[in-house]
């Protein structure tokens, strides 16, 4: 169990239009009482612009110590000096309070002094906005509640966050924006898995955020994103997304929904709140809240439920997301491969039915997708749910073109055994690169056409061979952008297969030294593996061989090479020398 169920509060999100605001004790009005001998109000604006003269005051000084302390993460000093100097003020109001990111030291004082046994958070827990909050719906379209989990009944500690992260959520708090851990990386922890990245959302605007942080870039045009950079990390920071519905009558605003004919989403830079960004997230495991202000994990969609059974679901109507964003049928079968998790009923029943969306998404964002699929240490597990659900085909046409009905062609077979290889690399912390992955996936393509060039136009099979790799690879990249520099070292794989025979002399020294040869070396022991040729067979032994001799032994094994292993002579004919005419000296 991620968190023990008894301990897990559900309440729903009610609060009332004119919903009065809770008085903060680290932000008390230092303004004497009135004529009548009653207190002044205790709440004051956020702005330091509209705060009253008295904040000059010794006393507000005191309380602005207390506040920065508690924003450092060290809030027992604040604390102490907060309750020192307010025992006379006036205690907060019974009606509904404010959730404020400053006053989680306070919360933590009133969880020490509750009994043992009951959540402090029982009777304080509110909405975050004091207007009228959007309702939380379940998958059948009920109202549910929203979960809040303790610090003391979650596995999350800040000691597995990056530092940089916390850097981040603790200015964006100190600066008055709320601010979460939300995504893979709360999903990761709560699993007590390593995250790869941390993901960071917060109602300040990204022109806010910039402001904020000097190493900031934004990016994005299809939704608006913060980068902040800390030397090789990067820590995306996005403001809460709305619903793309609200701005309908301004289109030509920068922040409008724009949306195709068939659905998908080509712009969503609309901003909400937290409970319209829960809706709009894809899965519910990844619609998971983490606060460094009170320490705990808040669900909007069930995400905890799902996340203990096992479950990938989609938030919403299956069908209309999958418009949104066909992307999310990719990773919907990289989550459940990658979490060994499988996918509901009604998220995965659309997805054969359109998986052809996947056509309409640009080719950069696809080879970008292609390698977390398969270069992410499940690659294995991830093609056979790729197959499964027809989602593979759209990926690599050329490739399926060549499946067959019994899945055992020398094609099939190099496939699983590379994808195999590539996950034991990544599990044992060992480099992969994707050149050698494209350049096993797509041998085979290249070969067959590179005969049929050979057959139909009459040409040499070298000439063949070279046409056919440009041939393969300018149509693979329609559908993936392969970048220039992965596609130059998948051809000089594929033109050192037809080298690697050729060994006598100074050949065989000479490939050895080429950048890629241990690269096409492996390649070649795929092939003998998977085909069980005796050529190939042999071939893959000497050279496995020949790297590990010595000097000496090294060249007796060139010395012994067979005629059959010796290239073809070639005779050179020599043109006739052009004498020019001789000079007749007496005529």
């Amino acid at each position: 169990m991620l968190v023990r169920e008894d301990k897990v509060i559900r309440e729903e999100t009610t609060v009332p239009e004119q919903a009065p605001l809770r008085e903060d004790k680290n932000r008390r009005d230092t303004t004497p009482s009135s004529d009548n001998g009653a207190v002044a109000p205790a709440f004051v604006a956020d702005s330091p612009r509209s705060a009253p003269a008295p904040r000059r005051e010794r006393s507000g000084n005191r309380d602005n110590r207390g506040r920065r302390d508690d924003n450092g993460n060290r809030g027992d000093r604040g604390e102490r000096r907060n309750s020192g100097h307010q025992q006379g003020a006036r205690p907060p109001a019974t009606s509904a309070p404010r959730h404020d990111h400053r006053s989680h030291h306070d919360n933590r004082r009133s969880a020490s002094e509750s009994p043992r046994g009951e959540s402090p958070f029982v009777e304080r827990y509110v909405t975050e906005h004091p207007s009228k909050p959007r309702a939380s719906f379940d998958y059948e379209g009920e109202t549910r509640a929203i979960t809040v989990i303790p610090r003391d009944e979650h596995n999350i500690s800040r000691r597995d966050i990056s530092e940089n992260a916390l850097k981040v959520l603790y200015r964006l708090n100190k600066s008055g924006y709320e601010a979460y851990l939300v995504g893979g990386g709360v999903r990761d922890l709560l699993l007590e898995k390593k995250p790869k990245d941390f993901d960071i959302t917060t109602n300040a605007t990204p022109e806010q955020v910039r402001k904020l942080f000097r190493n900031c870039r934004l990016v994005g045009r299809r939704f608006r994103l913060a980068h902040v950079m800390f030397g090789p990390e990067i820590i995306e920071v996005a403001t809460f997304r709305g619903h793309h519905e609200q701005l309908e009558e301004e289109p030509e605003d920068k922040n409008s929904s724009q949306q195709a004919v068939n659905g998908m989403l080509l712009r969503d830079n609309i901003f909400g709140t937290i409970e319209d960004d829960a809706q709009r997230r894809d899965f519910t495991i990844n619609s998971l809240y983490y606060g460094v202000a009170d320490f705990t994990v808040r669900d909007y969609t069930g995400g905890l439920r799902d996340l203990e059974n096992g479950i990938i679901r989609l938030i919403g109507d299956p069908e209309t997301r999958y418009r949104e964003d066909p992307v999310r049928m990719l990773r919907a079968v990289r989550f459940a491969a990658k979490l060994d998790m499988n996918i509901s009923q009604e998220t995965a029943q659309p997805i054969p039915q359109l998986a052809t969306l996947l056509q309409e998404i640009p080719p950069a964002r696809l080879f970008e997708e292609s390698l977390k699929l398969l270069q992410a240490g499940f690659g294995y597990q991830t093609y056979l749910k790729l197959r499964e659900y027809h989602l593979f085909q759209p990926l690599f046409p050329l490739i399926a073109r060549q499946f067959t009905d019994e899945g055992d062609s020398p094609m099939e077979r190099i496939l699983l055994q590379v994808l195999k290889n590539t996950d034991l690399r990544i599990q044992n912390d060992q480099r992969v690169n994707p050149a050698f992955l494209f350049a096993a996936m797509l041998w085979y393509p290249v070969i067959e056409h590179a005969q049929k060039l050979a057959q139909e136009g009459g040409l040499t099979y070298y000439d063949a061979f070279s046409l056919a790799m440009n041939d393969v690879l300018d149509e693979q990249c329609r559908t993936l952008a392969i970048p220039k520099r992965i596609t130059t070292l998948v051809r000089d794989i594929w033109a050192l297969q037809l080298r690697l025979s050729r060994r006598q002399g100074k050949r065989a020294h000479k490939l050895m030294e080429h950048p890629k040869f241990r690269a096409a070396f492996d390649l070649l022991a795929l092939r003998a593996d998977v085909e069980q040729h005796r050529e190939l067979q042999s071939l893959t032994e000497w050279w496995s061989e020949f790297q590990e001799a010595t000097p000496a032994s090294q060249k007796n094994m060139l010395g012994t090479l067979g005629d059959d292993a010796a290239p073809r002579s070639r005779t050179r004919t020599r043109r006739p020398r052009k004498r020019a005419p001789r000079k007749d000296g007496g005529q």
